[in-house]
């Protein structure tokens, strides 16, 4: 039986946000803002209908004491049962019990994975004042001084509201990573999609974040141009990045679902979404007009090719080649690694050679024809589980 005191302390709890970066999986989540203050993307699904508010740093501060104290907790419970500073065990199977609740299960598996990392929520902590943020920023790292990383959400319009001097004293603090949504770098889309920011602001806010020596990582997303843009957001969005010059460039394709304003363009066919096969084309694109040093990533599960990352240029010509290996297909194949990648059978092109899998996946094929089923549906209805 547990004692008290490991019970009392797995008895605190603390806010959690809706998202994170995927490269934030197992990240410490410590909400410092919430919801969107901007919250008019019409590609965006979160936040909508939800009031934006600052959370004040004593209410910060209660939510980095529960994490303490359940952390101790964990760590108690595993001294207790034998396995020492060894605490994944005792991670798995606190989250196997629901009476322990999401926040103890959060910070088990974050224990469990070393607890290298930390992330702050929500969708733009910049917004906060910078001696604010400050102060959380500090607090945090004092209390984990295991963390080796510090990161969060920031808008490039924020980005470019701050002075240097504030976003040094953000490094200095321990930031060490701002996530910025770039998505498009062409003017008449960001206008389109009521981004709230321009070119010109994107460059701005991510030139000021590496100045101040913040790695940063940028997110764009093919297919937002739809069939009307696509070239013009592929070849402009690469021109803005090339002035950034960010670490890390991130591939987040499009996937447009009922929860997103922009579903109702779709049915006014104002937007005419791109297929699978031309949002490829378009990452061809951009990626032979990029010209950074930085990594490219293809690390969100609504990417069709996965593999088409590694570090600018080195790997430009490698991530050309799988996209041209990828187009050269015949039209059955490239179907089959549509419905394959779409239901979590593939990960890589290669995956096709594995016979077991390629058959059976043909014979779902077949199936979904014989009922007069239309294939290309099926593969939205399973992009859709994703979100």
């Amino acid at each position: 039986m547990l004692s008290y005191s490991v019970t009392e302390k797995l008895s605190h709890a603390f806010e959690l946000g809706p998202i994170r970066p995927p490269s934030e999986a197992y990240s410490l989540l410590i909400r410092a803002t919430r919801n969107c203050p901007w919250n008019r993307c019409r590609f965006c699904p979160v936040y909508k209908g939800s009031k934006f508010e600052l959370r004040t740093v004593g209410e910060i501060v209660r939510d980095i004491e529960a994490v303490e104290a359940i952390s101790e907790g964990i760590k108690e419970m595993a001294w207790k049962m034998g396995y020492g500073d060894n605490v994944r065990e005792v991670a798995a199977m606190l989250c196997n019990r629901p009476q322990y609740g999401p926040c103890v299960c959060h910070v088990a598996l974050w224990l469990g994975t070393k607890g290298k990392t930390a992330f702050l929520q929500d969708s733009n902590t910049l917004i906060m004042r910078t001696p604010e943020l400050t102060q959380v920023i500090n607090l945090l790292r004092k209390t984990f001084p295991s963390l080796n990383r510090v990161t969060t959400y920031g808008r490039s319009h924020t980005a470019a509201g701050k002075s240097i001097a504030e976003l040094k004293e953000l490094k200095d603090a321990g930031l060490d990573r701002i996530h910025i949504g770039l998505e498009t770098g062409y003017d008449p889309l960001l206008a389109y999609m009521e981004k709230g920011c321009t070119a010109e602001n994107h460059i701005e806010g991510g030139k000021k974040v590496k100045e101040a020596g913040i790695s940063l990582c940028e997110y764009v997303m093919p297919g937002l141009g739809g069939k009307k843009m696509s070239q013009e957001h592929a070849r402009e969005t690469a021109r803005v990045l090339n002035e950034i010059a960010p670490d890390h460039v991130r591939l987040r394709s499009l996937h447009v679902s009922p929860a997103m304003p922009l579903w109702a363009e779709l049915q006014n066919a104002d937007f005419g979404l791109q297929t699978e096969d031309e949002i490829v084309k378009e990452i061809a694109v951009f990626i032979e007009n990029l010209q950074v040093t930085s990594y490219l990533r293809s690390d969100h599960i609504l990417n069709l090719l996965m593999e088409v990352e590694g570090k600018m240029p080195d790997d430009k010509e490698k991530c050309l080649n799988i996209i041209d290996e990828y187009l050269s297909l015949p039209d059955g194949e490239r179907l089959n690694f549509k419905i394959g990648r779409r239901a979590g059978l593939y990960n890589r092109l290669g995956d096709l050679t594995d016979s077991p899998r390629h058959d059976e996946i043909e014979q779902a094929i077949r199936h979904l024809k014989a009922q007069g089923s239309d294939v290309e549906e099926e593969i939205l209805r399973l992009k859709n589980s994703f979100i």
